[in-house]
């Protein structure tokens, strides 16, 4: 038995073992449904408030896409596994006062939310001479407790964000309700699709990435083409919070 994914009693790599079949036969499913290729879809693993053991867990089954939602737990996690070829997905909330930190290890920022952290991440690239490859992250929903673009102005806000020089637009994000309601989730993410629709009508140097479907709701996330689903409660258990 690995040590290096076990902690607290909890045997990640046997977790992982019963746990990562589920989650891609309900990928591959949804895809089908969508006339989709399940390989159109990436599996972001979701590691954030579990310990260490899950990201070795998730390295030894072959998931180099790892998310984390607070910088400070991303920089600890990215020293012990430094070489590895883990892909960081920086997926939370981000302060512009900690966007050197980020900028620093995460692959892909999936939380640009205003123009102003854009603008602040397009300095850092340029001082250093760099392309940051970011998602704009779009509060489709209108919920307070989110963050994002608001849907009635995001175009031309993330048109700015995709004209500042250091940045790579690859796409959009956003996060549904925490509902059950399929209607509901659907028009979240359906809603996303269309306005990156509309970018590409409308000229905008943003590619064609999807961050969007959770746990609860990657069946309706990869119906409406999503291209990334971020997997954290379904692969290694709740969260210690």
């Amino acid at each position: 038995m690995d040590a290096s994914v076990i902690e607290s009693g909890v045997d990640y790599g046997a977790r992982l073992a019963a746990t990562l079949p589920r989650v891609l036969e309900r990928i591959a499913a949804a895809a089908e449904a969508g006339g989709r290729r399940p390989e159109a879809v990436r599996l972001i693993a979701v590691t954030k408030s579990h310990p260490l053991a899950a990201v070795e867990a998730a390295l030894a089954a072959g998931l180099p896409d790892l998310g984390e939602n607070r910088v400070e737990e991303l920089e600890w996690k990215a020293r012990a596994v430094t070489g590895r070829g883990v892909r960081w997905h920086m997926i939370g909330h981000l302060q512009r006062r900690k966007a050197a930190r980020a900028l620093a290890l995460a692959d892909l920022i999936h939380s640009v939310d205003t123009v102003r952290l854009g603008e602040r991440l397009s300095r850092l690239a340029t001082e250093q001479d760099r392309q940051v490859r970011v998602l704009a992250q779009v509060n489709v929903s209108g919920e307070e407790s989110k963050s994002g673009f608001d849907l009635a102005s995001a175009a031309d806000e993330i048109h700015r964000v995709a004209e500042l020089p250091g940045l790579r637009v690859e796409g959009l994000m956003t996060m549904a309700p925490l509902v059950d309601d399929e209607a509901v989730l659907t028009k979240t993410f359906a809603g996303l699709r269309r306005l990156l629709e509309s970018l590409h009508a409308g000229g905008a140097a943003v590619g064609a990435e999807l961050s969007m479907g959770m746990t609860h709701d990657l069946e309706v996330a990869v119906r409406e083409g999503s291209t990334m689903v971020r997997i954290g409660t379904a692969l290694f258990g709740e969260r210690n919070r």
